[in-house]
């Protein structure tokens, strides 16, 4: 990119670059976030991918920020480092919507520990944002906060459920972005909106939250979450090059027993011995009957010839059925533990969540039925074990596995909307994104291409605690990749500056 400084907004620098300059003095945190909030003025109303800023108070800790600076305080690695929280993301004196209008009063008293986290770091956070209610579509729209838009092409969709913050991204609003993934929801809108996301291994990044309740006639009761959550969703980052991910990423790690797959330190994996060889690549093309769209598989041939001349050893090993396993378990796990939200969806979701949770189950009832029994769903857990313990006895620490981020490009906008047929299409087309979350292993999508203006990317996945292995293997795709910048792209209505 050359030097930020001469070429380019500050809005447009990459977060690496931006904690550097404010710590080296060159730019201020306060010239950092007017750069951003000016950005935001003039793109958000289009996109819609934050749906909360507060100027004044982002402003008064960005100057907070420039005084630390100033008194030679001890900086944190994102010291001044606009960054975006989720709406489904405790974030203290806002309120955690969810996407969900009846939840526009449920103000958060304290941090989730990974917003706690990122501030600790120094990151400022800029604005909330957007998912679809209850984060449970790879679209990000609902009755409150209204549809976030893909800034490459409005007629597609940014992703979900962190489609406002891959967006914001996208669009020069934030460097960086919290997000959260149970089935694809950082990784997938990274790709649709041409950015890295990170799905770190379970356990890594604390997931603790303050305590969620729901009012009843009654009095509030308290909201626990189902078996998978615990067991399968993870906070993480999405930014702008993978560098920038890696330094979020590990902002983020901190020890945390109260969340209760926490590990009180990252265990430490053993070092390659000297002339080990090159880490391996397994190209994992399909899956069972799933047919790529032809610039997918472009994409990741692609990928794979740039890992091979980055000096990876790629290969083909027939990991496919244990993928395709994975994927067709978290149709039974997810499903089933979603069946008891389905009151609450029907009393206070919107229209859109209530189609797309329809299409969801049906999609569901043609693997395991219109109900599976305990007994199915009890084996369910018992078989995810025993496929972990494989898939990690084949990677190892030395050992990746290279895939499509979906079988598809971006969707068009809405079409788990547009039909039963249309929306059965979709969860086969994302094998790559619900098999991933099942095992809990680590895994990074990074941008690769460009194909009709819009961008496509590559999943690379890891052994588990192996994220600076992925991220090693992402940053020589993304290093041998063109520079996609949403900004710079024909008839964006954004500043077309430097990338």
């Amino acid at each position: 990119m050359g030097s930020p400084g001469q070429r380019a907004e500050l809005w447009q620098w990459s977060a690496t670059e931006l904690a550097a300059a404010v710590r080296g003095r060159e730019v201020s945190a306060v010239e950092v976030v007017t750069s951003c909030l000016a950005r935001v003025e003039e793109t958000n109303p289009a996109t819609n991918a934050l749906v909360e800023v507060r100027p004044g108070e982002t402003l008064a800790a960005a100057h907070r920020a420039d005084v630390a600076v100033a008194a030679g305080e001890d900086l944190g690695p994102l010291h001044g480092v606009p960054v975006s929280i989720k709406v489904n993301t405790e974030q203290q004196g806002y309120a955690t919507t969810n996407g969900v209008a009846a939840l526009a009063g449920n103000l958060a008293d304290e941090d989730a520990a990974c917003v706690a986290a990122l501030r600790a770091a120094g990151a400022i956070p800029l604005g909330r944002s957007n998912v679809p209610a209850f984060s449970l579509r790879w679209f990000s729209g609902n009755d409150l906060h209204g549809r976030t838009l893909n800034p490459w092409d409005h007629s597609r969709t940014p992703g979900g459920s962190s489609g406002g913050a891959a967006a914001g991204i996208a669009d020069g609003l934030t460097p960086l972005a919290q997000g959260n993934d149970i089935g694809g929801s950082i990784r997938f809108p990274a790709a649709c909106c041409g950015v890295v996301g990170v799905r770190p291994t379970v356990g890594r990044v604390s997931g603790w939250g303050p305590p969620a309740f729901a009012d009843t006639p009654d009095g509030p009761v308290p909201l626990d979450f189902p078996p998978t959550v615990h067991a399968c969703a993870v906070q993480g980052p999405l930014g702008r090059t993978v560098a920038d991910a890696r330094l979020a990423l590990h902002a983020m790690t901190t020890p945390d027993l109260r969340d209760t797959a926490g590990v009180p330190g990252v265990p430490a994996l053993p070092e390659r011995a000297p002339g080990a060889g090159p880490v391996r690549v397994t190209v994992v093309r399909g899956n069972e009957g799933v047919k790529n769209h032809p610039a997918v598989d472009a994409a990741v041939a692609d990928a794979a010839a740039r890992l091979d001349d980055a000096g990876y050893e790629v290969d083909e090993v027939d990991v496919e059925p244990l993928l395709a396993e994975a994927a067709r378990l978290w149709l039974l796990l997810i499903t089933e533990d979603t069946r008891p939200l389905l009151r609450v969806v029907e009393r206070i979701g919107d229209d859109a969540i209530r189609t797309a949770l329809a299409g969801h189950f049906a999609a569901a009832a043609t693997v395991w039925g219109e109900r599976p029994d305990i007994e199915t769903y009890i084996n369910g857990w018992g078989r995810r074990a025993t496929l972990i313990t494989r898939l990690q006895q084949l990677l190892g620490t030395d050992r990746l596995l290279l895939t499509p981020v979906c079988a598809e490009p971006p969707f068009e906008q809405d079409a788990d909307l547009a039909g039963a047929r249309r929306s059965a299409e979709l969860f086969p087309a994302m094998w790559p994104m619900t098999a991933v979350p099942v095992l809990g292993f680590p895994a990074v999508t990074v941008p690769v291409a460009l194909h009709e203006g819009l961008p496509l990317g590559a999943q690379i996945i890891g052994g588990r605690f192996t994220e600076d292995l992925v991220l090693d293997a992402a940053q020589a795709v993304e290093g041998r990749s063109p520079v996609l910048r949403a900004w710079a792209a024909p008839g964006h209505p954004g500043l077309s500056g430097s990338v």
